[in-house]
């Protein structure tokens, strides 16, 4: 399909311009599309190494607090999980990767009082399966908070690949083709006047010979 312009020179010279633009810009998107690609199957492989990573841990935290709960009330459990002696905010920035603003996070520790525990209990009437609990669930935020980082930059990652696949896809079997056929059909036409005006030409110098 072709598109609906006058067959003249200027036209020709005004495609041909807008034919190599677009083939650059075509290139140029692969491009980002396959760099995409890479980076998206990098994080899509350290998500999962993560995931397993971070399961991983939270169920060696549950069977201590399985453990601990046999031995320890109820109301100690509580305490120790509801009222810890640290609080953490959240610092987000924004990480730029190939035109995709992807957040960065990071845990900002704010401790209450002046003792640097995370422990919100004496150790006298603990046990060592909770002690291990509580650590495990404060070392694995990190790989938690990471691991959401990683998350939401695959989804915003998928949602640049498929709008990058649509443009590729519309220049390279739309607007490329197009312009292609256009220029030959405004060369052929051209090429037909050309030859029709040396008819004519040949015409006039016979009749004038004749004359």
């Amino acid at each position: 399909m072709r598109l609906n312009v006058n067959p003249n020179r200027m036209e020709l010279t005004r495609l041909k311009k807008r034919l190599a633009t677009s083939t650059r810009g075509h290139k140029l998107l692969k491009d980002k599309q396959d760099e995409l690609m890479r980076r998206f199957i990098e994080m899509v492989k350290e998500n999962d190494r993560l995931r397993k990573e971070v399961e991983a841990e939270l169920m060696a935290a549950y069977k201590d607090f399985v453990l601990a709960g046999a031995l320890l009330s109820p109301e100690f459990l509580e305490e120790a999980v509801m009222f810890p002696k640290e609080r953490i905010t959240l610092e987000t920035t924004v990480q730029n990767i190939m035109s995709v603003n992807v957040p960065k996070m990071k845990f900002i520790r704010q401790l209450e009082g002046e003792e640097g525990s995370i422990y919100p209990y004496g150790f006298f009437n603990t046990s060592d399966e909770v002690d291990r609990a509580i650590a495990r669930l404060f070392n694995i935020l990190p790989k938690l908070l990471h691991l959401g980082e990683i998350e939401k930059a695959c989804n915003l990652m998928t949602d640049e690949i498929e709008k990058t696949r649509r443009r590729v896809n519309a220049l390279e079997y739309m607007t490329i083709p197009q312009l292609q056929e256009t220029i030959k059909y405004i060369k052929m036409k051209l090429d037909e006047n050309e030859r029709s005006n040396t008819i004519r030409l040949m015409k006039v110098k016979d009749l004038i010979q004749e004359q």
